[in-house]
């Protein structure tokens, strides 16, 4: 958890601590506000929220603004909620309604985008998933997640999004390790229909697709895939949480980290022998 984001937590419980101690009929103690709160509410909970060691979801704030005598101060507690929770997205807290939500919140802002800079590590990027693909990837995320299922439909909004492909006057600028080329995250037959795709796709207008070799000489290890959405905010994907980043330094820093990485990458031709020797290899298990 970074720095940043547990001070604006720390500074949203002091803000709830202020509104327990100035209820309007006189001050309330921990113990006294879990009650009035009611079922789910305990006096620990209450001192975890206050002290920056959990967060407060917007229907608990608005509970909390309610229960203090401080109805008027919801909206400025959902403020400094989502003020911190753009930048860091807790995948629990994400899919707690499937992941149909998350992959809306991610075509709202790949449709204000022209450019899209994508380094992916592990996985073929979203992108150019195929359906089936696509369903064993998200499969696995909520296995691990325990999340709700609604599959199909995040699978649907993916594939959807990637009509981009075809709409002139965007650029997709997509770079992968060759390792995403091999991991079977999917069945090999699912894989190998992923990797044909992967070949036809190779020199359409709107994509520069590259591939970095296993054997390419690297100046900066392939870390945790991101995305660059026009030089505007940058996405990057780790266990526990989305970053979402729109400070000019972060987004330079990851544009910079992909030029790099494209140093070492081939393209075009080239790619395509990539691909098809991780398709030869398939074939050969």
């Amino acid at each position: 958890m970074s720095t940043d984001y547990q001070q604006a937590r720390i500074a949203l419980g002091l803000r709830l601590r202020e509104l327990r101690l100035t209820c309007p009929e006189g001050r309330l103690t921990g113990a006294q506000l879990a009650e009035s709160l009611g079922a789910g509410w305990t006096k620990s909970k209450v001192s975890k929220l206050e002290n920056g060691r959990q967060t407060a979801d917007a229907e608990e704030l608005r509970a909390w603004a309610d229960a203090t005598g401080h109805p008027n101060a919801y909206d400025g507690l959902l403020a400094q909620l989502r003020g911190f929770e753009s930048h860091i997205r807790s995948w629990r807290r994400q899919l707690s309604s499937g992941h149909k939500p998350v992959q809306d919140a991610i075509t709202t802002e790949h449709d204000r985008t022209r450019v899209l800079t994508i380094w992916e590590n592990v996985l073929i990027p979203g992108m150019l998933q195929t359906a089936d693909y696509a369903r064993h990837v998200l499969t696995r995320h909520a296995n691990l997640m325990q999340s709700p299922r609604d599959t199909e439909d995040a699978v649907r909004a993916r594939i959807l999004r990637q009509q981009g492909l075809s709409e002139p006057g965007r650029k997709y600028r997509i770079m992968m390790w060759e390792g995403a080329l091999y991991a079977l995250v999917c069945p090999p037959s699912v894989l190998a229909a992923q990797l044909d795709r992967l070949v036809g796709l190779v020199g359409l207008d709107t994509l520069d697709l590259g591939v970095v070799p296993f054997a390419a000489p690297l100046k900066i290890y392939p870390g945790n895939g991101f995305w660059v959405y026009d030089e505007r905010r940058v996405v990057v994907e780790d266990w526990h949480a989305e970053m979402w980043l729109d400070d000019a330094d972060s987004v330079a820093t990851y544009l910079h980290v992909w030029s790099t990485l494209s140093d070492s990458a081939v393209c075009g031709v080239d790619a395509q022998n990539v691909i098809n020797r991780a398709r030869r290899a398939l074939h050969a298990r």
